[in-house]
């Protein structure tokens, strides 16, 4: 089962059949929203909005956990992120997607792991596997990240993006910071020496937690302003919701043929990820 995390609104494709909503709840407390489960050609995905409908939570208060958790909860076992993001590589443009394959983490006060000891057999832990066992024998875990994004996820997004035309990049390092407060120019100096092509505020701890639930992941992303220092002009939230109601047809087309094209067997590793990870 697929899972789409991204912006209000996202779900409302055309072709794209709603089915229900969902409320989940977790012992990590509630999700940002319902759960949309919809029907594209016979086949389910489930809809997120990250932020909450009408946008509610800022980066630094979003319940990750419990977003990950629930999505789990409803038999999801991959995972597609849409996210907005600031460019630090000059070779970048606004409207350019970016599938990333990196991530630098410059968050500072986020809960990034489910593997603290806190849940017990009597817990919410229904998951027949690694994770399960983990949790409820609370092991200490420290899972591999070395290729963080889910390999063959990559490439149908890379497919998708070419076959359509649209101006793509198939590599990029997203610097994950804190938020709420745009970066400094000094900042997005300092994260291009470290080799940062996008900077965002979401994606970290969603791709950390997902890999601790066996839960595949990639993640497209919308360069929708240049980053400071790098753009001329002052920064501001308009030109980011102008870009994105500009690349919304796109993004929903993506979201249609990757619902569609997307096998239920991955040839990558990540369901790897929890072996050996215990101690």
């Amino acid at each position: 089962m697929l899972g789409i995390i991204g912006g209000s609104g996202l779900y409302d494709i055309d072709g794209l059949k709603i089915l229900k909503e969902v409320s989940v709840s977790t012992p990590f407390g509630e999700p940002s929203d319902k759960y949309i489960v919809a029907e594209y050609k016979g086949r389910e995905a489930i809809f997120l909005p990250r932020h909450g409908r009408g946008h509610k939570y800022p980066p630094h208060l979003i319940n990750y956990r419990a977003n990950i958790w629930g999505f789990r909860k409803l038999g999801v076992n991959k995972i597609l992120s849409i996210s907005a993001v600031g460019g630090i590589n000059p070779l970048l443009k606004p409207g350019d997607f970016v599938i990333s394959d990196q991530f630098i983490d410059f968050t500072k006060t986020r809960l990034s792991t489910f593997y603290e000891g806190v849940l017990s057999k009597e817990d919410d832990t229904s998951f027949d596997d690694d994770v399960k066992k983990y949790l409820t024998n609370k092991k200490v875990v420290h899972i591999d990240v070395t290729n963080p994004f889910c390999s063959s996820m990559r490439q149908l997004l890379k497919n998708i993006c070419t076959e359509k035309g649209y101006r793509h990049h198939f590599k990029g390092c997203y610097v994950a910071t804190e938020g709420p407060r745009l970066e400094t120019s000094a900042e997005i100096k300092m994260l291009s020496l470290l080799g940062g092509d996008v900077v965002g505020m979401t994606l970290i701890p969603e791709i950390v937690l997902a890999r601790e639930l066996n839960i595949h992941f990639a993640s497209i992303n919308i360069v929708t302003n240049l980053a400071a220092g790098i753009s001329e002009e002052r920064l501001t939230s308009d030109e980011v919701i102008q870009t994105m109601k500009e690349k919304t047809e796109d993004i929903k087309k993506i979201i249609l043929d990757f619902i569609e094209r997307l096998p239920d067997k991955l040839d990558c590793s990540c369901e790897e990820v929890l072996k050996g990870a215990a101690i």
